[in-house]
């Protein structure tokens, strides 16, 4: 059974989560728009992906015998300069969700929940690939810079994510 201190803060990581689908899912509708098909394919995947590790959470809490509550999802931005500046959101994003995720398993040894450290070594590894991903991103379109035949070429390749 989860204590209720743990409850609460896996709960706050549901919201965490499925904020980062919901502003995932945001700039791949702006680079939609934006007629870079590839770059929100790989955002839409992304969110996706986001949904499914608040759902992961969803379901230990429920495992543990521990009560879900949802709470509001704040809207995300709408719109991005570049897509630049839209990966280095993404990132930064990201070493923000691997800082919570620190956080709860700081607590998981507080509260002694190896059952909960389990679960969040899972998400400790997942978070050192997010934040490669994006910054292999944010160095591609450095690199990109001002060249449009290039970023189009970036967007063929990123719509290749399955």
């Amino acid at each position: 059974m989860l204590s209720k201190k743990m409850e609460e803060a896996l709960n706050k990581q549901v919201n965490a989560e499925l904020f980062s689908s919901y502003l995932y899912l945001a700039m791949a509708a702006d680079f939609e728009a934006k007629n870079l098909p590839g770059i929100a394919h790989w955002l839409g995947l992304q969110a996706k992906e986001e949904n499914g590790h608040g759902m992961k959470f969803y379901g230990y809490i429920n495992d543990r015998r521990g009560r879900v509550t949802l709470a509001a999802i704040a809207a995300p931005q709408a719109e991005w300069a570049s897509p630049l500046a839209a990966f280095e959101a993404v990132l930064a994003h990201e070493e923000k969700v691997t800082g919570l995720i620190n956080g709860l398993v700081a607590l998981a040894a507080e509260e002694k929940d190896n059952a909960t450290s389990v679960l969040l070594q899972w998400f400790v590894t997942e978070q050192v690939e997010e934040e490669k991903n994006a910054d292999a991103i944010v160095a591609q379109l450095k690199m990109v810079g001002d060249k449009p035949h290039a970023l189009i070429m970036l967007d063929r390749a990123l719509a290749q994510r399955s």
